[in-house]
Order: C-alpha cells, then sequence, then structure tokens
C-alpha cells in the first residue's frame, strides 16, 4: 500500500500508509443481491456532482453533472436508503439555487420511479425569495405553497425546510404557528419538518420564535400536536442529543423524529429501552455502506455489530461537520472523490474551497480508519495529487 506524506495540524508533515480496505456485507455489486432490510426508516441526504467542464463561473452559476448526480442516488438506494432530496448537504442555499433544486427533484423523482421500492422526499421552502422580498407572512405562505406544489407535482414527498425568509419577518411564535398551519393544510401527503440549527445556518437564529432553544422546541411540538395528521415526522438538527431525546419523548403517537445529529446520531438511531430515533442525515452520504451495514446488523438483532461498525464512523463523522458546520458538504464531497464516484474534486459554487488540507488529510485517515476507502490505492492516488496542488510533493 502506498505511503503518503499528509500535513498535520501543527504545520509539519507526517508519513501515512492506508490498511487494504475488508469489503462491507452490503456493498454487493450483484444484481441478486438482495436489498437491506431496516428496521428504522434511512435517508440520506444526497450531494451533487458540479460539471467540471462547465465554461461557466462557479460562483455564480451552477451546472450539475446530471449523470453522476443520479448515479449517487441508485447507488444510495441500492444500500436501502431513501434519498432526501434537494437539501443543504445538495448545496440548497450554498450555491444550488431554485431553478437547479427543482430540476434535480424532477429528475430524481423520474430516476426513483424506476427502482422498484425506491424512496424519495423532497426539500420544500421559499429559497427562491430574494433575500429581504419577503415583506409579510403572506409573501412566505406563498412561497412555501410555490415550492409544495412543485414537489408533489413532480411525485416526491415533502420535506418542509425552514424558511430564512420566516425567519426575517416573523414577529412572534404566532407567526410560525400561523404559516406551517396554512402549509400543512394544503400539502396532499404527511410531511417532514426540518428544524435546522444555526450552526447549519446562521441566518436561521430564533427559529420558532425563540431565541431560547427550549422554548422553541415547545412551539416546535405545539405546532406538530396542531397537525399531527400531516406531520410524517420532524428531523431536527441541532447536534445535541439531549434536546432530541426530550422532543422525542414529546412528541404525539405516530410522529417519527429524524435524527439530523451528525454528531451523535449512532446511540440515537440505536436508541434505548425508552425509545429512539430514525434518520435523515448528510453523514449517511459519505458512510453508505457502513450505514448499511449497521442497520441491517441492527434490524437482525444483532445490537453489538451494530454500534462497533459505527463506532469508528463518529469521529469521521464530527470531523466534517466540525465548526464551521456549514461548510460539511466539502467532506461529503471529498469523499466521494476519493472513492471513485466522481472523477474530480470540484463543486457547485466553488465550495470546494471552503476547508483547508490539513482539514482534508484528517478525513482521510479518519475514512481509513472507518474502513470507508473503498479502493485504497485509487484514494491515495488522489489524495497524493491534491496534496500536489498545495505544493506538498511525494
Amino acid at each position: 500500500m502506498p505511503t503518503l506524506r499528509l500535513p498535520i495540524a501543527d504545520g509539519t508533515l507526517a508519513a501515512y500508509t492506508p490498511r487494504a480496505h475488508a469489503p462491507w456485507p452490503s456493498s454487493s455489486s450483484s444484481a441478486a443481491a438482495a436489498k437491506p432490510a431496516f428496521n428504522r426508516v434511512a435517508f440520506a441526504a444526497a450531494h451533487v456532482v458540479a460539471d467540471p467542464l462547465a465554461d461557466n463561473d462557479p460562483w455564480l452559476d451552477t451546472a450539475v453533472d446530471w449523470d453522476r448526480t443520479l448515479a449517487y442516488r441508485h447507488y444510495l438506494w441500492s444500500l436501502g436508503f431513501g434519498v432526501a432530496e434537494a437539501m443543504d448537504t445538495a448545496q440548497r442555499g450554498m450555491g444550488l439555487a431554485w431553478p437547479t433544486a427543482l430540476e434535480l427533484i424532477q429528475r430524481s423523482a423520474a430516476a426513483a420511479r424506476t427502482v422498484p421500492g425506491a424512496v424519495m422526499f423532497a426539500g420544500a421552502g421559499t429559497d427562491h425569495l430574494e433575500p429581504g422580498t419577503a415583506k409579510t407572512i403572506a409573501d412566505v405562505k406563498a412561497a412555501y405553497d410555490l415550492q409544495c406544489a412543485a414537489v408533489e407535482k413532480a411525485g416526491g414527498r415533502i420535506i418542509l425546510m425552514a424558511s430564512r425568509a420566516l425567519c426575517a419577518v416573523a414577529r412572534t411564535p404566532d407567526d410560525y404557528a400561523d404559516v406551517y398551519g396554512h402549509v400543512l393544510r394544503q400539502v396532499k401527503e404527511p410531511v417532514v419538518l426540518h428544524w435546522l440549527g444555526p450552526m447549519f445556518d446562521p441566518a436561521l437564529d430564533g427559529y420558532w420564535g425563540h431565541a431560547d432553544l427550549d422554548a422553541a422546541m415547545t412551539t416546535c411540538v405545539d405546532i406538530i400536536r396542531a397537525n399531527a395528521a400531516k406531520v410524517d415526522g420532524i428531523k431536527i438538527s441541532l447536534l445535541d442529543d439531549a434536546r432530541e431525546i426530550a422532543m422525542r419523548r414529546a412528541l404525539p403517537a405516530g410522529v417519527r423524529m429524524y435524527t439530523g445529529d451528525d454528531f451523535n446520531f449512532a446511540a440515537l438511531i440505536g436508541g434505548d429501552a425508552s425509545g429512539y430515533s430514525h434518520a435523515l442525515l448528510g453523514i449517511f452520504d459519505a458512510i453508505a455502506p457502513a450505514a448499511s451495514a449497521a442497520l441491517t446488523a441492527l434490524a437482525a438483532g444483532d445490537r453489538a455489530t451494530f454500534d462497533t461498525l459505527l463506532a469508528p464512523t463518529v469521529p469521521l463523522s464530527r470531523h466534517i461537520f466540525k465548526a464551521p458546520t456549514r461548510f460539511y458538504k466539502t467532506g461529503v464531497v471529498f469523499l466521494a472523490w476519493l472513492n471513485g464516484h466522481q472523477d474530480h474534486f470540484t463543486m457547485v459554487g466553488g465550495q470546494q474551497s471552503a476547508r483547508s488540507l490539513v482539514h482534508f488529510a484528517e478525513i482521510f485517515r479518519l475514512a481509513d480508519a472507518a474502513n470507508l476507502l473503498r479502493d485504497p490505492e485509487l484514494a491515495a492516488k488522489r489524495m497524493r495529487a491534491l496534496c500536489a496542488v498545495h505544493g506538498v510533493e511525494a
């Protein structure tokens, strides 16, 4: 196995030799291989693959490699995951504007119809509004209505994304109850709500009308209770396992908690005697084979194997999602490149520049420790090339 010289946090270089990859039980490419069965609902929020050959200005224009983007969704479906489409992992609000997001949703919904049992939910929000253009609650309602109708027309189920516009114009918690009540009355099927904390999007600070998270949670639960028939579940991304467990226990019967906690997901999904969370996670894009194998073991009653398989993925996830957390997409796409799911490390919006070489080197080491470099020689070759671009020669 090739040895690399990788940067470490003190600014020096250290030798590193990747280990050999051990195939995952559920990663067979055989057409006869059975699709994994889980006893948790598990969505992977999927990334988009940029088109590196497009003649555009990446900070201003969006160019997507549709073939590779959809191929990755087929890969996730083959491992048993539902796809959470056009979410923040797909750079929604960080390079992926609504017109391209809608095309992504339409293409992904069409692809899902070709795969028996494939599940695809998609994000509907208000991000087609330019900042500051929503002046009233009525403006926010109309914006949500437009996107929800578009997702339903495409054939997708809705993930109701948190709204920067609502956060900007709402004055009281009652404004949130008004907007969500209106939207939920209009949708055809139960939706997944999405509470994204300010560590993921600073523009959502104070969501639900409260700076205090406990008060915000109370308002959110009250809204869910008032509209429970139209709520499949809620994904919360607060990186706070205690608050997630408390909210999970407060939800009405039949409403699922989908963990969005990329720091504590393993324990929250595994659960305990008092309950467990389902999953809607960006990290599942990056650790898909490990997560699939672990969830398969959990469904078979083998909690020990579930814990063993996921344990080394948690340090990797915590590193990818470290502050500023909103840049986690860069690590997700970096791993997709290392593992051969795309031929380049470029991103929509030029976001490949959002993290340092030291950060990437640690992802490489942690992914190797978690058995998530499926071809270590290819991964080492690509890591070496990235180092060379940064002036680190072999």
